[in-house]
């Protein structure tokens, strides 16, 4: 069938934009974290501003990408370029004012790759009659983020510094970049979209999904930054320790292939929600029970449900605004996002400053998961204005 190379290149691409924005651009960071705590190179309240400028430039990102004064097609090529110079530059310096700046393109990069993929990406996958494709797009943050995590366990396995290892997932980042930018096709338009200076096209942005998602940001992000240093605190080996991240990767991988199943029974919010229970769920399991088994199977809640509520609120948004209009959506989704990051690393830190546990941070953060997810539930669907 002549559709069926399209769909597999626009699944193909997409995977490998997320792959490379999200699972390197955005989370090496956390397997190497602890790499560059081992070198001296930072202490635990600096990984958590390093963290926060990164989702600084993810917000700011987020809040800009509708008006980027790029084409589509232009616009992700850059982004990609940027995310792979701001990931292999944190190998070349050990200067901290340099490396916040590396960290903020990064983020900045990632996100602006994150509202294209899902506005052109997914939506080519429905006009497509492939939704199915959709969860492996998004799977492609899974893959990223379990190479990254296989890659630095092989570094720490071989006595790898933390520079050097930056300087190889960078390298690889430039490669992939290249490579991804030059399979990009029609399905991200070469074109600049025109400007409409009417609001007759613009649906109401839904409030208690922007602040489900916003509180999903500040969920996550605690064990998406700090999960191999709170297995590292429990078993020091990295060969123990270091498994962790490659196994919240897997989790995101599998999850968003398991929700496309999910998607012939069940309604966008109805996963969502459930979904950000069992990441509640699983944030209070190290505050019960301090353990390297319940910090993975932490890492198997959270990491087994982000993406999904990611995959979710990106198609909630495809589903409630018109198609001029979900680029509007899904920035301020991603907004929201970023701003829950933004103030989840900097709470943790400072809490384990003080009483040197992510207990606290855990159980708070459980506890704005959970009341929010029930809130989605309960409010009342909005119309559709379409069905990606």
């Amino acid at each position: 069938m002549p559709a069926q190379p399209s769909v597999f290149r626009v699944v193909a691409v997409g995977l490998a934009c997320l792959a490379l924005a999200m699972g390197i651009g955005r989370f090496a960071f956390t397997p190497l974290l602890p790499m560059m705590r081992q070198d001296g190179l930072v202490g635990l309240m600096d990984g958590g501003v390093l963290a926060s400028i990164h989702f600084l430039g993810y917000w700011l990102g987020a809040v800009s990408a509708a008006r980027l004064p790029l084409p589509p097609r232009a616009a992700l090529r850059l982004s990609l370029a940027a995310v792979a110079v701001g990931t292999v530059g944190m190998g070349w310096t050990e200067s901290f004012a340099v490396w916040l700046a590396l960290r903020w393109l990064a983020g900045a990069a990632s996100a602006w790759t994150l509202v294209l993929v899902s506005t052109h990406c997914v939506r080519h996958l429905a006009d497509a009659g492939r939704p199915d494709g959709q969860g492996w797009v998004f799977a492609g943050v899974g893959a990223g983020i379990c190479l990254a995590g296989l890659a630095c366990l092989l570094f720490m396995a071989e006595g790898l510094g933390s520079a050097a290892s930056w300087q190889i997932v960078g390298a690889a980042a430039l490669v992939a970049a290249a490579a991804v930018s030059l399979a990009v096709g029609p399905e991200v338009p070469a074109v600049r979209p025109a400007l409409h200076r009417r609001d007759g096209g613009r649906a109401p942005l839904a409030w208690r999904a922007v602040v489900a998602y916003g509180a999903m940001g500040l969920g996550y992000i605690i064990p998406a930054t700090y999960l191999p240093v709170m297995a590292r605190e429990i078993v020091p080996s990295p060969l123990v320790f270091g498994w962790s991240w490659p196994v919240f990767g897997a989790a995101a991988f599998a999850s968003t292939l398991l929700a496309a199943r999910l998607y012939r029974r069940y309604g966008n919010r109805q996963i969502w929600a459930v979904s950000q229970l069992v990441m509640a769920g699983g944030l209070l399991l190290p505050v019960l029970y301090p353990d390297i088994l319940t910090i993975m199977a932490a890492g198997l809640a959270v990491g087994g449900t982000f993406m999904i509520v990611t995959m979710a609120g990106m198609k909630e948004a495809h589903r409630v605004a018109p198609p001029a209009d979900v680029t509007r959506h899904i920035a301020v989704l991603t907004a929201a996002f970023a701003t829950g990051q933004m103030a989840g690393p900097l709470l943790a830190g400072a809490v384990h400053d003080l009483t040197q546990s992510f207990a606290a941070s855990l159980a708070a953060t459980s506890a704005v998961l959970a009341a929010t997810a029930l809130a989605l539930l309960g409010g009342a669907p909005e119309k559709a204005a379409v069905k990606p």
